[in-house]
C-alpha cells in the first residue's frame, strides 16, 4: 500500500482534525487491500467512518456500546487474516477494555490496530468520564503493543497506513479537534520507532507527541524570539521508544517532554526511564497534565487550564531551564 497524499488533502484534513483524517485514510487504504475491516463500539460516525461503512458495509462491523467485545472480535477476525482497525474512545480502549487487550493483542499477539479516538481533552465538554489522560500509562505496560501518535492530520492519514503495514498490534491514539494547526505540510517519513527531528536547537530539547508537537513548535518560536534556540522533535512512536534519537541529545542540558496525557506513565516517564540509565546526561522536565481532576470545559480552555499552549510550555521552560 501507498497512501498518495496532495496539497488539498492535507488542507481539507485539517479542517477534519485526526478523527475524519483516519477515516478518509482508511477508506483510502481499503480500496488497495482488501484484508482490511473496521470495527467501533457506536461511534462511526465520531471515527470517521461513515462513508467507510457506505463504500465497504460487508467490511464494517459496529458491535454496539460493548467495548470489551470490540476488542475480542477484532481479535478473532485478527486471527483470521483480517487487518481489524478498532475504534472507541481512548480511555474505553485503554481503561475498560485493559484485560482484553492485554490478552488478545499482548499475550496472543492478535494484529489488531485498536484507534484510541479523542485522547487528552478533545471530549471537552463531556468531562473527565470522557477524557483519555492515562492511556499511554496503562497501554505502554503490555507487552508487544505498538503505540503510534500522530502531531496533526497528515500523520495520522501516514500512521495509519504504518499501523496496517506493521504485523502486530498498535494503538493508534488520536489527540486534538477539529481544525488541527498543522505540522506536515507534506509527507514526511515515518518509521515506527524512530523520532522526527523537526528542527535543531542548543542545550534544551523539547520531546512532543500528538497534539503537543504543535505546541511544542510554538513554544519553540517564542524562545527563540528571546534567543534561545531549543530543538523540537516529534516522538510520534511511543512503543517502541526511539532511544538512539534521545542519544544523539545527550550533550543537551534538559530534554523537555510535552504530551496531553498524565505526567505519570507516559512520554516523560519513558524518557526519564531511558535517562536512568544513563550515566551522564541531560535532566528531564516532564509537562503535561497534573494529578488531580478539574473542572470540563471546551478543549482549548482545558489546555489553557493544564498549562498545554505555547505561551505556558515557553514560560515554563524559561523559568525552569534558563534560570
Amino acid at each position: 500500500m501507498s497512501l498518495a497524499i496532495s496539497p488539498a488533502d492535507i488542507r481539507a484534513w485539517s479542517m477534519m482534525g485526526t478523527r475524519g483524517t483516519f477515516g478518509m485514510a482508511l477508506q483510502r487504504l481499503a480500496a488497495e487491500n482488501p484484508d482490511i475491516v473496521a470495527l467501533t463500539a457506536d461511534l462511526a460516525l465520531t471515527s470517521g467512518l461513515d462513508r467507510f461503512s457506505t463504500a465497504y458495509p460487508e467490511r464494517f462491523f459496529n458491535v454496539g456500546i460493548a467495548e470489551q467485545n470490540l476488542i475480542g472480535v477484532a481479535a478473532g477476525m485478527a486471527s483470521q487474516q483480517t487487518i481489524p482497525f478498532a475504534t472507541t474512545f481512548a480511555n474505553f480502549a485503554a481503561l475498560r477494555s485493559c484485560e482484553q487487550v492485554r490478552h488478545y493483542l499482548g499475550y496472543l499477539q492478535e494484529n489488531v490496530k485498536v484507534v484510541g479516538l479523542a485522547s487528552g481533552f478533545a471530549m471537552g465538554m463531556f468531562g473527565v468520564t470522557h477524557y483519555g489522560i492515562e492511556d499511554i500509562a496503562t497501554l505502554r505496560s503490555i507487552s508487544g503493543l505498538a503505540i503510534l501518535s500522530p502531531a496533526d492530520a497528515t500523520a495520522t492519514a501516514q500512521l495509519t497506513e504504518v499501523a496496517a503495514n506493521l504485523n502486530g498490534p498498535v494503538y493508534l491514539r488520536l489527540t486534538g479537534g477539529m481544525r488541527a494547526p498543522v505540522v506536515y505540510r507534506e509527507p514526511a517519513t515515518f518509521i515506527p520507532g524512530k523520532a522526527n527531528i523537526l528542527q535543531q536547537g542548543e542545550h534544551v530539547a523539547i520531546v512532543a507527541t500528538g497534539s503537543m508537537v504543535a505546541v511544542a513548535l510554538g513554544a519553540a518560536k517564542d524562545l527563540a524570539e528571546q534567543g534561545k534556540h531549543v530543538a523540537v522533535i516529534d516522538m510520534h512512536t511511543l512503543k517502541p521508544l526511539d532511544t538512539e534519537t534521545l542519544a544523539a541529545f545527550q550533550h543537551f542540558n534538559w530534554l523537555v517532554t510535552v504530551e496531553e496525557h498524565s505526567t505519570i506513565g507516559g512520554l516523560g516517564s519513558a524518557v526519564a526511564e531511558w535517562r536512568s540509565f544513563q550515566a551522564h546526561g541531560p535532566r528531564v522536565l516532564p509537562v503535561g497534565i497534573g494529578q488531580y481532576y478539574g473542572h470540563a470545559g471546551d478543549y482549548q480552555w482545558m489546555l489553557e487550564q493544564h498549562g498545554l499552549t505555547p505561551s505556558h510550555v515557553s514560560r515554563k521552560i524559561q523559568d525552569t531551564c534558563y534560570e
